[in-house]
């Protein structure tokens, strides 16, 4: 059900987490809870929560210790058809609710479901700083480059010239391209991947759940009432081999197969662009050729990848852009907590507690 990305997939993202007892199994039904999915007809949230549900037994952990928050929007319904816990909370504070229960809960799997008005829009603060302090939590970042349940106005990731409820003559706004966003904020793990390739974002889902930090995963997914065919072009077969750019850790970033494939070169002022391979040695240009590492410290080498894609869909960057290790905000947090409690001779008492509301920062106002 996966396929090599070249990362590896040690479960170092749910350290501390308890797991299921040795020989219990867990299967997909296990994680289905037994309320209607509501979505509407073709909606692409349906394949994702199906590769969820599937996904989910692999990781060997209690149900009872994995937990999903969501924010406002159609892919924040989320967590009601999972049998974990989860809530589902307020527009775009998904990822502040979640820092706080990720920091307060280690035993915990957090996980945030989110769309890209959700997320790109009111919540944005919240997702930058999320990525930045690096808390350890897997961001699911559904993409359709439309507000869906709020029947269809223009989104942060929509094309200019949309035509919606919200833009009748054409929306002129620049859209994000949160990929590049993720990585501007020091995402420590930032990926892309799509509803309709099961393999694929089953394969990221296990990458992202591996990593110990803030994982990031933006997912194209269709809404086929307010934006449908929004992803078309990479969606069929024949269209897909000449326009998707797989990156694979270790390997040169190309496109198109043997015979028509191209490689990425460095050219002037850090751009890069894609050359027949035929003549790459002949252009002197094969010390220029970008191989993928997804390791390196400096964002620099994955932010440009990002950024070739464009309106045109002509050649659209898919996998892990960026997995680094920094040491995450809640694992320092709750060390500075028990550095604290130990330099105090133990646990705060009643007594404790008083001292310090009653000290001498406090007022007494009278009449």
């Amino acid at each position: 059900m996966s396929i090599d990305l070249g990362i590896p997939t040690v479960a170092s993202g749910t350290a501390g987490v308890p797991t299921l007892p040795d020989g219990d199994k867990q299967t997909r039904k296990d994680f289905a809870s037994d309320q209607e999915v509501r979505w509407c007809p073709g909606c692409g949230d349906y394949a994702i929560l199906a590769a969820v549900q599937g996904f989910l037994p692999e990781l060997g952990l209690r149900k009872e210790n994995i937990t999903f928050i969501s924010g406002i929007g159609c892919s924040s319904r989320f967590p009601y058809y999972l049998d974990t816990y989860g809530m589902h909370s307020i527009h775009g504070r998904a990822p502040a609710i979640a820092t706080g229960l990720a920091t307060s809960r280690p035993d915990l799997s957090v996980w945030v479901v989110t769309g890209d008005g959700d997320a790109l829009s009111i919540g944005g603060n919240h997702l930058i700083h999320a990525m930045r302090r690096n808390v350890n939590m897997t961001i699911l970042l559904f993409n359709n480059r439309i507000y869906g349940l709020t029947k269809g106005q223009y989104s942060p990731t929509s094309q200019p010239g949309l035509v919606t409820k919200s833009s009748p003559m054409g929306s002129v706004d620049a859209p994000f391209n949160p990929i590049s966003l993720a990585l501007g904020a020091e995402g420590t793990f930032v990926a892309r991947t799509m509803d309709s390739d099961r393999k694929h974002l089953t394969s990221v889902l296990k990458a992202a759940a591996a990593h110990r930090g803030t994982s990031v995963v933006e997912i194209y997914q269709n809404c086929p009432i307010f934006n449908d065919g929004a992803f078309e072009l990479i969606k069929d077969v024949e269209q897909q081999k000449a326009r998707l750019v797989h990156l694979v850790d270790g390997e040169p970033v190309a496109i198109g197969e043997d015979g028509e494939r191209e490689l990425l070169v460095r050219g002037e002022g850090g751009s890069v662009r894609f050359v027949p391979e035929g003549e790459v040695s002949a252009q002197g240009l094969a010390d220029h050729v970008v191989v993928h590492d997804v390791t390196l410290t400096d964002p620099s080498q994955a932010f440009s990848i990002s950024r070739l894609d464009s309106e045109s869909m002509t050649h659209v960057p898919m996998g892990i852009f960026r997995a680094v290790d920094r040491p995450t905000y809640d694992d320092q947090t709750r060390a500075q907590v028990e550095s604290a409690v130990e330099l105090a001779g133990g646990p705060a008492t009643d007594d404790d507690l008083q001292t310090l509301l009653y000290g001498k920062d406090t007022w007494t106002v009278e009449g």
